[in-house]
Formats: structure tokens, sequence, C-alpha cells
């Protein structure tokens, strides 16, 4: 509980205790009202300030104005009809207070998740030089460098592994439980948790630029970007509350004076009570409250399940969708390659393969990635130069003097060289040199365990359209299409061309579209859709920017509970609507028709706040 929570649980049971003391108390007269404004500015002097500074403002009409004009109303009334009770305006302000108190706890707990979360935060890093470990900031600790992270100890700084077998917790990062071993040469991602032995990594990027960073800043962003339903919350507001206060004011004055009119006694302390009523009854605070809490929960949720949203636009877009797009390499597949087979002349295997590897030398696609590892001994730096990649091509670059062109058959036919087809399942990596044909190299990569189930799981959740977007060739596109069952399958693109595949279906009206990606070639098509959801533990940077959510640990199963978690967030959303407007209304007409009073009224704004809130935070909760 915060400072100001717990001043604000200590006012209220301050003023409680004094109120059911009073009850118990022989007071008259100024005595009693003297000792009823005590205990009503106990608990409601912030309330009257926020509504004087309202006024000053020219902001009349917010939740603060009507509690303090009904609360206020209520004393006059004990005033005026010589009653002398004044329980009615202290139990307003004070069930109002012990709502607001809860609310902010909500939003608290909310929050509370999200920080958890986002407590992957590094406070520093062991640095080594020399054989001398010196401690200090990871945002002072440049690219390049030696860190040291013992047992326990997050991780600073992306980076690669020099030294040490260990295992990590990754879960803050990916909401996976079972935690993941790492050796030397493998990559690991700031914010995760060394749990056995020390490691000696290799920082690989700036703290500003690691994966903790963005994924804070991620978070961060995400509560700023609004869903049409909280827009919708917000101007409705606008107009609803200017409507009942001149409603109210209209109650106050219309009857009396119909009354007088007709030569009837105006009775103007009982339509001044209905007003004060309607007043209290009509306050918007459990729809301006509870929804946007419903998506801030929600968006907390998720990313406890390793999925970062960044926005409540996109909980809404992505519960609304009807066609599922995927990338194939990285996506739906591992994306990592193994060479199979080759077909060289006059090169021999090793030359064609250490080639290869020497253009590719500088991409980080996985392709490149796995002829590098491939290669028995690469060539020095120094043998290369000119490396240029071509997107939806390939790569190109001098090798020892040699022109060597290494990628797709349209690369082949910009070089001028006659590619050979292979009959195989694969990905094929043509190769030329200095415009000669000189072989292919056969690459294969397997599907993720989890791609079939995922795309089973997205049909069981009405997904109307499953198409799958590759540069691959068409025999391997097919192959992968049919094991998973796919609609559609469209082989052998650009990244232009992916685009234009998506803006075709988005055309089609067939419903709301997301596009899951990982590469740079990707970021394109993750703006244009509706929907982009990036694979962020192998994702690119560019990806991972263009995308609207974050699957952190790259499971394609995160997809559907991405959906499901979106669809509840907006089932609750909608059945706070419902329920705080339905019940408003009608305890707005018995509030009119003086069949409700002012404890009534105080259920009909309180009550159906702290239900709306209830209801909210159970979007943090997600099987």
């Amino acid at each position: 509980m915060t400072k100001k929570q717990k001043k604000m649980t200590g006012r209220i049971i301050a003023a409680s205790i004094l109120f059911i003391a009073l009850q118990f108390a022989s007071l008259e007269g100024v005595w009693k009202l003297s000792a009823s404004a005590g205990i009503y500015l106990i608990v409601a002097y912030d309330i009257l300030l926020k509504s004087a500074r309202g006024l000053l403002a020219g902001q009349l009409l917010d939740e603060n104005f009507l509690m303090a004009v009904a609360s206020l109303g209520a004393f006059a009334l004990g005033i005026c009809d010589g009653s002398g009770d004044y329980n009615e305006a202290i139990a307003v302000i004070l069930f109002y207070q012990i709502g607001e108190l809860f609310q902010s706890c909500a939003v608290s707990k909310s929050r509370r998740s999200i920080t958890a979360l986002m407590d992957i935060r590094p406070d520093y890093a062991h640095v080594e030089n020399n054989g001398q470990l010196t401690t200090t900031s990871p945002d002072e600790v440049p690219i390049g460098s030696i860190i040291v992270v013992q047992p326990g100890e997050k991780i600073p700084l992306d980076g690669v592994v020099e030294q040490g077998d260990s295992s990590l917790d990754t879960s803050a990062l990916t909401g996976e439980s079972v935690p993941r071993s790492v050796h030397p040469g493998e990559e690991v991602m700031s914010g995760c948790i060394n749990l056995r032995s020390p490691l000696h990594i290799h920082t690989t990027r700036e703290f500003g630029e690691s994966t903790v960073t963005k994924i804070l800043q991620l978070m961060q962003e995400a509560t700023n970007r609004k869903s049409k339903s909280e827009q919708f919350i917000t101007k409705f507001a606008r107009v609803y509350t200017p409507v009942v206060c001149g409603a109210a004011l209209l109650l106050a004055l219309l009857p009396p004076v119909a009354l007088l009119v007709m030569g009837e006694p105006a009775e103007w302390t009982t339509w001044l009570y209905r007003a004060l009523i309607f007043l209290v009854i009509s306050c918007p605070c459990a729809l301006v409250l509870s929804i946007p809490l419903s998506f801030f929960a929600g968006i907390g949720g998720a990313g406890r399940a390793g999925i970062l949203i960044k926005g409540s636009h996109f909980v809404e877009t992505l519960a609304q969708a009807q066609v599922a797009v995927f990338d194939k390499t990285g996506t739906l597949t591992r994306g990592v390659f193994e060479v199979e087979a080759a077909h060289h002349s006059p090169y021999s295997l090793n030359e064609l393969l250490q080639l290869a590897a020497a253009a590719e030398s500088a991409s980080s696609h996985p392709i490149s990635i796995s002829l590098r590892q491939t290669c028995r001994q690469l060539l020095p730096s120094s043998d290369i130069s000119d490396m240029q990649e071509l997107q939806g091509l390939g790569v190109i670059a001098t090798v020892k003097g040699l022109r060597v062109a290494v990628g797709n058959e349209k690369l082949m036919q910009q070089e001028g060289a006659q590619a050979l087809p292979c009959h195989c399942v694969g990905t094929i990596v043509h190769i030329s040199i200095d415009h000669q044909y000189a072989g292919h190299i056969l690459i294969s990569d397997s599907l993720k365990p989890s791609s079939a189930r995922a795309l089973a799981d997205l049909k069981s959740l009405g997904i109307r359209k499953t198409v799958m977007l590759t540069g691959d060739n068409q025999r391997t596109a097919e192959a992968v299409a049919r094991e998973l069952a796919l609609d559609e399958v469209h082989c052998e693109l650009l990244p232009a061309h992916k685009v234009a595949e998506v803006e075709q279906l988005m055309r089609a009206n067939i419903g709301r579209l997301f596009f899951v990606g990982d590469g740079v070639n990707d970021a394109p098509v993750l703006a244009r859709a509706d929907v982009g959801i990036a694979m962020g533990g192998l994702g690119s940077d560019a990806a991972i920017e263009a995308a609207d959510v974050v699957i952190m640990d790259d499971d394609p199963a995160r997809i559907p509970l991405a959906m499901r978690i979106a669809r509840k967030c907006m089932r609750i959303v909608r059945q706070n609507i419902i329920f705080a407007l339905a019940t408003k209304f009608a305890c707005l007409l018995l509030g009119a028709l003086g069949l409700a009073n002012m404890w009534f009224a105080i259920f009909a704004d309180v009550g159906v706040l702290v239900l709306c809130v209830l209801n909210s935070i159970r979007t943090m909760y997600n099987k």
C-alpha cells in the first residue's frame, strides 16, 4: 500500500469510528452540526479542494464536483428542514472515498503486477578487465566488454557466452518457468537470472538498446495508446455528466414550480433531496475508472505470460481478428538451418561453403548463420569486401577478388547465371562466382513443435483463414503448408510482395488481420497489418519496433493465448459497460420517482464501482 493509500485508509478509519460514536452521542443543535461537519471534513477535504480547483479551472462537471454538491446539499437539507440529520451527507462521501480507495488499490495491484514483471532491470554489472572485476552501472558498459554474472544475479546486458555453462531463469521475459541451459557461443538476453554457475559474457549491445530496456519502454508506452472503447467512455462522460447535472437541476425546479402553478404545496425540500440523490447516482466513475483498469490489467497479465502488447487499441483489434497471416522462417519453423546436401562444380564442397560463408559473413539471416557454422574454416575479413544484402534475393560480396553471389534463383537471373533445379524439399541456396553458376546448397529447417497446435487452436478460436507468406521456393512452402493444414500459401515473395498480399487480404473484408513475423524484411508487413505480432526472442530489432505485439519466447502457442487474453479483456469491458449503464439508468429512474433514498444512491455509485473494479481485476489472471 502506498503512503497516499495508507493516509486515506487512516482518514476513513478515523471518520468511521467517529461517525459510529456520533450515533451514540446525545448531541443536539449546533453541537451536532459541528461534530458532523468535523467528521465530514476529515474524509472529504480533498474532494472539496479538487472541486474548488475544478471550479477555478472551469472544469465543473467531474465526479469531485458531483460528490461535493451532493454531500453539501445533504448537509443543507439537514439544516433547512430542522431534522438535524447529517448522516446521509457523511455517508455519501465516506462510502465514495472507500470506493476510491478500493479502486486505487486495484490499480496499484495491477501496476505491481507489471512492476514485478519489469523488476528485471539490473542495478550493476561486473566488468572484467585484465583479470580484475569492476562493478559499474550497466549503462556505462561499452559494447565488446566482458562481464561476469554470478549465480543468482541478473544478466545486465545482451551478449554471447564466452565461458561457462549454466541455466537461466527467463520467466520474467518469456513467462516460461522451465530454466534454459546456455553454453559458450550462445546468445543471452538481459533480464534473465543466472541460476547455476558463473558466466563470462561478451556484450553485443549497449544498455539503452538491450532487451530489458526495450521491454520497459514497451510496457511504459502501452498505457498511452487508448482503445476505441476507452475513447468512447471519455467522450461519453463529457456528454453524460452535463446532461445528468442539467436533469438534476430540472428535477429540483420544475416539479415544485408546476405544483405552485396548480395551486399545490411546492415541497421544495423533497424535490431538492431527489435531485441530490439523482446527482450521486449519476456519477460516472464506475465507467471512467473500470474500463481503463480492465485494459491496464489485461496488458499486465499478458506481460506476465511473456506477451508484450503495446496498447489497449491492439488488445481490442486482436480480439476481433479473423485472419491469421504468418511468415515461415523463424516463425512457424525453428529458423535453425542445417546443410544437408550440395551440388557443386567446378569448386569442391569445402571451397563452395567457404566462399558462401564469406559472402554471408555480415548477414544475421538464419541461413547465413547456418552456412558460417557449417564451414570448417572461415576466411579472414581482410579477404572480404563490398558486401551488400539484397532483401528477398540474397547477398553479393567480393571474396579474394571474386564476385560471389549467394541467394535464390532470382538473384542468379540478375547475375546472368543459369541456376540448376533441385528436386529435394528444403531451402536451396544458389551460388554464382563472377556471374558463372557454381552450384547450390540444400538447407533444411524443421517446424517448431508447437506450430501445428497453435494453428489448430487459432481455428478453434474462430480464425476464418490462415495464410503463410514466404520468400522460400514453392516445393518447400507447399510442404510446410500441407503439414500445418494452412488455408493458403504464397511463396517466392519479396517484402513488397508480402505487403501487397496482406493489403489484398485486408481489402477482401474477411475481418481484422494479424501478421506474425520475425525478420528485418517482415517489418513493412508488421507495420501494415491491423495487428503486427513479432517473435521477440530471435526476432530482429526492426521487426520488434514495427510490431504491435511481441512474443518474447518465439513460441507460436503464445499467439492463441494472446487472443484469449484479448477476448477475455474485451468481454470484461463489455460486461462493465452494460452493467454500469443499466444499473445507473434504472437507479436514476427510481431516484427521480422518489423510490430511492440516499443510501440506495450510495450503492448505485460506490457499489457499482466496486463490482466493476473487481470484475476488471480478473483480466490479470490467465490460465
